[in-house]
């Protein structure tokens, strides 16, 4: 019985010594392949480029690293004694942001941007529509009475982005004859969303490449 006895406070002793070497804190030095890319533990910005991040006992940290231009990185690392210990050293490499370099930054988009004619306005319309279709398949709505066209969205699916594109045109004025066009485009984080979860998108001052004469096509031909 006394073996027994003995051979279990062993035991025990054993385990406790095992919790207590893996209860302290952990140390990992993280480097990022992106100097400038912002690292946050937890929620906040600590860093750029490198950091040391402790992971106290029985916890776990979680790391974004952000960089425009390249995919958000999210990591976690715990220190726990069912998982394995996080490493001592971690090396980051970031990925282009595929949304990103389709698109480029603009100043007209989600803004009207007016454009002047001469021609008579079923001219003006038909041209106008001609422009328009051949960078959008579907016309959503179309009113030459009013001057007020509007194509569907268009989507398009990124490895963390979902971008939407359409284009809204209403009649400026009649004398001079003038219409107001914008090119709307916006973004989702994530790059599984529904076209139509309009709660998950919010404008975004870049474009999809493949639009990026559209403004410039129209305004160009209708003031020939």
């Amino acid at each position: 019985m006394r073996n027994l006895l003995k051979n279990a406070l062993m035991i025990v002793a054993i385990m406790a010594i095992s919790l207590t070497a893996s209860a302290g804190k952990k140390v990992v030095h993280f480097t990022v392949s992106e100097p400038d890319a912002k690292i946050f533990v937890d929620g906040k910005n600590l860093s750029s480029g490198q950091l040391e991040i402790t992971i106290p006992s029985y916890a776990c940290v979680n790391i974004k690293v952000e960089k425009i231009g390249y995919l958000t990185g999210l990591i976690e690392f715990c220190n726990k004694s069912n998982v394995s210990p996080p490493p001592k050293t971690y090396f980051y490499q970031m990925e282009k942001d595929d949304a990103y370099d389709a698109s480029e930054a603009t100043d007209v988009a989600n803004v009207d941007i007016e454009i002047k004619t001469n021609k008579k306005e079923d001219e003006a319309w038909k041209l106008l529509s001609q422009i328009i279709t051949t960078y959008f398949d579907v016309i959503e709505v179309t009113d030459k009475s009013t001057g007020y066209l509007r194509t569907a969205w268009v989507i398009q699916t990124f490895k963390q982005k979902t971008i939407r594109t359409r284009i809204i045109v209403k009649l400026g004025s009649t004398d001079p004859l003038s219409y107001k066009i914008k090119l709307v485009s916006e973004v989702a984080n994530s790059g599984q969303v529904s076209v139509k979860s309009d709660e998950l998108f919010k404008e975004w001052d870049r474009i999809l490449r493949k639009y990026g004469e559209v403004i410039h096509e129209a305004a160009s031909r209708l003031s020939n």
